[in-house]
């Protein structure tokens, strides 16, 4: 086991950064949450709490609020991993400047507090958005792909990862060597095995958890959006990585990320899965049948997107647990079962 550290979270109320506290606290480090729960949830660091045996502090605030920075900060800090992002893509076409304010503008005060407290390892969620709609001759993607963001949403993250290596390069210059590692992850999808920790946004765009709320429903039915793509069953074929895989990486780069390098890292399965076989194995796994309208293409869809993942096996020793559609189904409907309500059903 690395040696324990004190890790603030940003915005690790919410499905991924939920996760990421789990691994961490199971890693033996302690966490300070920071969220506003504005798309977080308390009932999931309420789970966590009961889990952490008094290694989970939790600050209800805003990061881009110097005051509920500081409050995170009280006790000193060794790591932030920063998941405190808007992450809607449709969103932020239709709102940029909320994007903006939020993914960028509030960063700037984690930046600012990062700086004074001297934090010697940074953790980012980033995103494959930053790829933009690649050639199909670049597919798998490496992270040396061109970087063309398509939407405001997949602009703030790369803007985020230029904003933390300017922060890095001044600590540099003032003595302190940041390990710094930016994880450009593909679909998550998943919950953990427990069944207590899972996925709700509202609205809920995500492909799987839209799939298994229809099996949930009364008459089971959704729409696909683009069945004419040039891909073996005409949909979408896309990376799915479960929500462990990316805490374990988030976790991993803590300790292998030395003190003065950056990481620029892509997290996947490493293979493509259409979205057809997604509502395939969630009609095996909850033993219902889902009637599927077909309807056009979602501006900006390509045909195929994966990961190559090989830097990030190499650099940080790791490897996906969940690499079976299944299981990664199994894991999802197991949490919606319990929680049909998503955490509303829990929140007091």
């Amino acid at each position: 086991m690395s040696v324990p550290m004190r890790v603030l979270v940003t915005g690790g109320a919410g499905y991924i950064g939920s996760h990421a506290c789990d691994a961490l606290l199971s890693a033996g480090h302690s966490v300070v949450i920071l969220d506003n729960l504005s798309r977080g949830h308390r009932a999931a660091v309420d789970i966590l709490s009961r889990r952490a045996a008094g290694r989970l502090a939790f600050v209800k605030g805003d990061m881009g609020d110097p005051a509920a920075l500081e409050q995170a900060f009280v006790g000193g800090v060794d790591a932030v991993m920063h998941f405190a992002a808007f992450a809607n893509v449709g969103e932020s076409s239709a709102q940029p400047a909320l994007y903006y304010q939020n993914n960028t503008g509030a960063m700037t005060a984690l930046l600012a507090a990062i700086r004074k407290h001297r934090v010697s390892r940074i953790v980012y969620s980033s995103s494959c958005s930053v790829y933009g709609q690649p050639p199909e001759e670049l597919i798998p993607l490496s992270e040396d792909a061109p970087l063309a963001p398509l939407s405001p949403y997949g602009r703030t993250k790369l803007i985020g990862e230029q904003m933390l290596q300017d922060v890095v390069a001044a600590l540099k210059l003032e003595g302190v060597p940041t390990a710094l590692t930016a994880l450009r992850y593909f679909n998550v999808a998943g919950c953990e095995p427990r069944g207590e920790l899972g996925e709700d946004h509202n609205p809920e765009l995500h492909l799987l958890p839209v799939v298994l709320r229809a099996a949930m429903s009364e008459q089971p039915s959704m729409k696909l959006f683009g069945t004419d793509y040039p891909t073996p069953d005409g949909t979408c074929v896309r990376d799915y990585v479960h929500a462990c895989d990316i805490a374990d990486a988030h976790v991993r780069a803590l300790d292998r990320i030395a003190p003065g390098e950056t990481a620029i890292l892509n997290l996947g399965l490493g293979r493509g899965i259409s979205n057809r076989e997604i509502i395939d194995a969630a009609q095996r796994v909850t033993g219902r049948a889902i009637e599927v309208e077909p309807a056009p293409r979602r501006p900006g869809d390509p045909a195929r997107l994966f990961a190559d993942t090989a830097r990030a096996k190499a650099l940080l020793g790791w490897s996906p647990r969940f690499t079976q559609l299944e299981q990664i189904v199994e894991t999802a409907w197991k949490w919606f079962v319990a929680n049909p309500r998503g955490y509303r059903a829990s929140t007091t």
